[in-house]
């Protein structure tokens, strides 16, 4: 019996240390992305677009002290906070990550830019920060700087999406670098850069539902739901309800549905009862068996 218990431990033991080694490596790549997208496109196009890389590119222009080294040193009091606020655990891998990324950066540095477009440049490093953030948050992990800042805010203002936090704050940072830089056109730039940085953390960390919100109202509710249940396999619920003018008593059909499906339900409705009532609407997010757990997404 004691064998068996230390079999059983000991492979747990090997697959939280597999887990382990997964999440660093994933972290590890993310942490050179973010980096390419700074040292390759941000940087090099003169924007600096918010947060505290964009701090660290404004300041590469007035002191000596190269981009990566400076986002290291600025996010030190920030990495004193957060382990004040969410323990060592979470910022043991945030220390591991901003290190990367300082390092990642610096050397990156030492090439070219890939494109002195600054729009090109604007919407690549914006998307490549943000798919790195992304990944990195659902590592259990920040890049540091802001990254800690909007978590804590999270924990205050749940509501609010990642997105738009970081959206805000880089707003900011942006207006700065217009002033700092003394150039309007690196400063609007910047600004696409964030607003493409925001859209597509909020795919990353949320997904798009794509889905469509449906109420049938109609005089032949159990055909239509036997049909859409064979058929489709979609949960619904069925609610009760009343005519104000007939006064009779009816059974209205709600149920939620990917976007790619809906033509097929509106099809089955059309068939079944054609004299019937729809209200649709698109539904931003939806939680539940099928669609996302509500405490594996709000981060």
């Amino acid at each position: 019996m004691r064998a068996k218990k230390e079999k059983k431990n000991k492979k747990f033991s090997k697959k939280s240390k597999t887990e382990w080694l997964k999440k660093y490596i994933i972290i590890t790549v993310a942490a050179f992305v973010y980096a390419a997208g700074v040292s390759l496109f941000i940087d090099p196009n003169n924007m600096a677009p918010g947060g505290i890389t964009g701090i660290a590119i404004i300041w590469n222009r007035l002191v000596p002290v190269s981009t990566g080294t400076l986002i290291l040193l600025l996010n030190i009091p920030i990495l004193i906070f957060a382990v004040w606020k969410f323990g060592i655990g979470l910022t043991v891998s945030t220390i591991y990550t901003t290190a990367l990324i300082s390092v990642f950066t610096n050397i990156l540095s030492f090439f070219e830019a890939a494109t002195c477009d600054r729009l090109l440049a604007a919407i690549a490093g914006g998307i490549l920060s943000a798919v790195s953030i992304g990944i990195i948050f659902r590592m259990g992990a920040t890049t540091g700087g802001m990254d800690i800042i909007v978590k804590a805010l999270r924990l205050k203002l749940p509501h609010l999406k990642t997105g738009n936090l970081f959206f805000l704050a880089d707003a900011v940072v942006v207006t700065l670098s217009g002033i700092v830089f003394k150039d309007m056109d690196a400063a609007l730039y910047a600004a696409i850069a964030v607003g493409c940085s925001s859209v597509t953390m909020d795919v990353v960390l949320y997904g798009r539902d794509e889905a469509k919100l449906l109420y049938i109202i109609s005089d032949k509710p159990e055909q239509i739901k036997v049909r859409i249940l064979e058929e489709l396999d979609i949960g619904m619920t069925l609610i009760s309800g009343r005519g104000a003018y007939s006064g009779n008593d009816k059974q209205v059909i709600m149920c939620a549905m990917k976007k790619t499906v809906f033509p097929r339900v509106e099809s089955i409705v059309r068939d079944e009862d054609i004299d019937s009532f729809m209200i649709i609407t698109s539904a931003s997010e939806i939680f539940g068996e099928g669609y996302k757990s509500y405490f594996s997404e709000r981060i």
